[in-house]
């Protein structure tokens, strides 16, 4: 199975220049387990909820003036919506994360994959494997 046949095709951004609280505006707004971090239509991070109470709540920066880019997560990992969701599962283990944004060969930002992703569609893996 490859990932485009799992992921959530929804993905919601943040410019890096917008607030901490833009961002949790967007987490209200949106529902969403995170936020995926741009600058210049480039993927450049990730901001999870767990960033925004570890380096912006618990070090009391002042939420409707710390920029995004001052808290997110960079180095952030991507998989191809083509790859195979075996892959997928092997790059979160490595790395030890829980969210992959999915790009196409052309590096469009195209959906999110994550954990909760797989383990809703385990039972789909091993239907194909069967076959």
């Amino acid at each position: 199975m490859i990932i485009k046949d799992i992921m959530t095709d929804h993905v919601v951004t943040i410019e890096s220049n917008e607030t901490i609280l833009d961002a949790c505006n967007k987490y209200k707004n949106y529902d969403v387990g995170c936020l995926i971090v741009t600058k210049e239509n480039n993927i450049v991070g990730i901001l999870t909820e767990r960033d925004i109470i570890e380096r912006g709540i618990v070090k009391q920066k002042k939420p409707e003036e710390t920029k995004v880019e001052e808290i997110m997560s960079e180095g952030i990992k991507t998989i191809f919506d083509t790859d195979s969701v075996e892959e997928a599962a092997k790059k979160m283990k490595m790395y030890k994360i829980k969210k992959l944004p999915v790009i196409t060969k052309e590096e469009d930002l195209v959906g999110i994959l994550t954990v909760t992703d797989i383990s809703n569609n385990i039972y789909k893996l091993n239907k194909n494997e069967e076959k």
